[in-house]
């Protein structure tokens, strides 16, 4: 069975998934946007947690507790700020979602939840970055067989409409 894909208008933070993941900074303690959202509902073990991780770097992911959030798991993903284009921004977010599929898989989410990664105040051009998590997405789910469903959880109507057109010039 092929996974579904689709692009939701939402608060990531009250989805029934398996696992959601956060658009995190590199020292893991939380911030502003989806971070900082995640953290606040999610409550102070997460932050407890996450202080015991030792920060992450851009491109790779971390997996904790959802704790008070209705998602089982978070994998927490630093992606890349915007500079151009031409530092390996893309390569970097490839490797965000790539990572995080995995971190998913490993504990067998059937259901997993991406935020639009990099996008806020790191920078990166939102319809660039929708087409490369769709492809990357896309391409990447033929490992995880255990990934039912894939949302990409958009927080404005705008995101929404970038996403919802990536993934119809994919079909």
């Amino acid at each position: 069975m092929t996974a579904r894909i689709r692009a939701i208008q939402a608060d990531i933070t009250t989805l029934a998934v398996d696992a959601i993941v956060n658009a995190a900074n590199s020292s893991l303690l939380g911030g502003g946007g989806v971070d900082g959202a995640i953290h606040r509902a999610a409550g102070s073990d997460l932050l407890h947690e996450c202080r015991l991780l030792g920060g992450c770097k851009t491109g790779e992911a971390k997996r904790t507790g959802g704790y008070r959030l209705p998602a089982r798991f978070i994998v927490h993903t630093v992606g890349p700020v915007w500079r151009g284009g031409e530092q390996g921004e893309e390569a970097l977010l490839i490797a965000c979602y790539r990572n995080a599929l995995r971190l998913a898989a490993e504990v067998d989410a059937h259901s997993i939840a991406f935020p639009s990664i990099s996008t806020g105040i790191f920078g990166y051009p939102i319809e660039q970055a929708a087409r490369t998590a769709v492809s990357t997405v896309q391409t990447e789910l033929a490992r995880y067989p255990g990934v039912d469903e894939v949302l990409f959880c958009c927080f404005s109507a705008n995101d929404l409409a970038v996403y919802q057109k990536a993934l119809a010039e994919r079909h």
